[in-house]
């Protein structure tokens, strides 16, 4: 097995990143690599032995991809994967547990013929104890079966197009396991989750800890240690009550204002506070032991401005789509990641929104480090129904879950451009929804903005996202940079031929911002390309954006 990647390591000797950062254990395995495949053209199979598994994928890529070693972008309702392992039981009281980071769109995963888990959304992670399965030979049979039909348009699918061939601003499609698999084993009584919350006005870090498993007698207690530049901040420890701690752990406060600001995290320093739990019995034996990171900073909204850390911070942010070409929603390697951000940092950028995609959370560790706002959005459905309704919330919220303490993060985008609500303007279903939507999440995390429905008929967000992709710089002055009151101006433009504020929409009080603009196209393959304009060469390009941008810097 793999150690635990520190805070400030990439991965483990064994060339693997840890998959999940905030909430790393030593004892963890890698199953990337070649795994038996089949696809599924119909969705005819339905149990393991009727499977022939005549193909051989390299895992984490999804079979569309080159890197895959299949390259099949065809049309086809499915797929599945099988491996053998050799894993004995682990010792007594520890369980061990088979992860998936992501898998699109529906998994069924069966160990030694055995149905250990079924889950259902395709950019959010599963797990399943397969203790009690393991055979007494040493030699396990994992077996997955992926369902994801091109042609459904009512579950979450970003920007992956139902067409054979990707067309317009859509992407190839990614099928089945396109993130780390993994086996973790851990204590039978464990800590289970992790959620960190900071406090500039108390200077304290919120805690929140669920316990898995049973409680000995005597009881439980969590002991936490955090500490940065060197410097120990605190050493508590709390008692468990009904299986969890929630704690708020006030820092110790070194009383001088240059180590009170180097400590905040923002882009041009992200530190970090590094974190270590220790889950105790009644005499103090530790059970469990985690590490973790958090860090100082917040995220808020004052009339029409944007604050970090409780001072005005204007955001200079990229559309990151998140493709690669040969690897699609898969990145090549951790080093690719950690590249995208520096790129997105040299570049003069201090933020992204990583449009139509959740991201590995092996990005948000790199952007958490090396410093770079994150807008976490969710792919969309292009159709509403309540089955799509149902399915967009539940994998919302469980990307919440998932990425709520990470320090990057800055905002959430439950809907772009009305994708999954197309009759915003004329159905009060789909108002509701959004309005549903922005409140839950308001609900989940309220220490970050919303933006309901980014790009235009906003009905409830703390941001006004305007989409604007006019090639004339002077349409754009003229349509933003203007004497009448903003709401007047926004509720009388159409970008796109959307209202930007729907009738009843009160956002006076919320900053406007230009989230979506530019699109100007350089290739030279003007079949295999696309662009909302185009560049003849790279002196045009530089000719257009220059001038785009003298416009956009001056628009208030």
């Amino acid at each position: 097995m793999g150690q635990a990647s520190a805070v400030n390591d990439a991965s483990t000797p064994s060339g693997h990143a840890y998959p999940r950062p905030q909430l790393r254990r030593a004892q963890w395995e890698s199953l990337n690599g070649v795994w038996e495949f089949s696809i599924d053209r119909d969705g005819s199979w339905t149990e393991p032995p009727s499977v022939p598994f005549d193909a051989r994928i390299s895992v984490p890529f999804s079979p569309e991809t080159e890197a895959s070693g299949i390259g099949d972008t065809g049309l086809y309702r499915g797929c599945w994967y099988r491996r053998t392992i050799e894993r004995t039981e682990p010792p007594a009281g520890r369980r061990l547990f088979l992860h998936f980071g992501a898998v699109d769109y529906a998994a069924t995963v069966w160990v030694n013929g055995s149905i250990v888990v079924r889950h259902r959304g395709g950019y959010t992670p599963f797990k399943a104890d397969i203790t009690d399965l393991l055979d007494a030979s040493g030699v396990q049979e994992i077996v997955v079966r992926a369902e994801d039909p091109p042609d459904d348009l009512a579950k979450p699918r970003g920007k992956q197009d139902w067409l054979e061939d990707p067309h317009s601003i859509w992407y190839p499609r990614t099928t089945g396991i396109w993130q780390t698999v993994w086996l973790e084993e851990v204590p039978r009584t464990r800590i289970g989750r992790l959620r960190w919350t900071s406090n500039l006005d108390r200077w304290e870090i919120g805690l929140e800890a669920r316990i898995d498993g049973p409680e000995p007698s005597g009881g439980l207690s969590l002991r936490v240690a955090l500490e940065a530049r060197e410097q120990v901040l605190a050493c508590d420890t709390y008692q468990v009550m009904a299986g969890e701690v929630h704690r708020r752990v006030a820092l110790s406060d070194p009383g001088i204002d240059d180590f009170r600001n180097v400590l905040l995290w923002r882009p041009s320093t992200p530190t970090l506070i590094d974190a270590r739990l220790d889950l105790l019995d009644a005499e103090g034996n530790v059970l469990d032991s985690v590490e973790s990171y958090t860090a100082l900073r917040t995220i808020s909204i004052e009339s029409d401005r944007l604050l970090l850390n409780g001072r005005p911070y204007p955001l200079r942010m990229v559309l990151d789509q998140g493709y690669w070409v040969d690897t699609g929603l898969t990145a090549p390697d951790d080093d690719a990641l950690r590249r995208d951000v520096e790129l997105a940092k040299e570049m003069g950028f201090n933020g992204v929104r990583k449009h139509q995609k959740l991201e590995d959370p092996r990005y948000l560790y790199w952007a958490d480090r090396l410093g770079l706002l994150v807008w976490g959005e969710m792919p969309s459905a292009y159709r509403f129904t309540r089955r799509s309704a149902e399915r967009l919330t539940r994998e919302w919220m469980e990307a919440l879950d998932r990425d709520y303490s990470h320090p990057c993060i800055a905002a959430w985008v439950p809907f772009n451009e009305s994708w999954g609500v197309p009759n915003l303007p004329t159905q009060p279903a789909q108002r509701s929804f959004v309005q549903a939507l922005y409140h839950l999440t308001k609900t989940f995390d309220s220490t970050r903005p919303v933006i309901g429905n980014d790009g235009w008929e906003s009905v409830a967000t703390d941001i006004i996202g305007v989409h604007d992709y006019s090639d004339d710089p002077e349409a754009l002055r003229a349509r933003y940079h203007t004497s009448d009151s903003l709401p007047n101006a926004l509720r009388r433009e159409r970008p796109g031929g959307r209202l930007i504020l729907l009738d009843g929409a009160d956002h006076a009080d919320r900053p406007v911002m230009l989230t979506e603009f530019g699109g100007i196209a350089l290739s030279d393959d003007r079949e295999g390309s696309w662009g909302y304009s185009r560049s003849t060469g790279a002196d045009d390009l530089q000719r257009r954006y220059t001038a785009l941008l003298e416009v956009v810097r001056d628009l208030p």
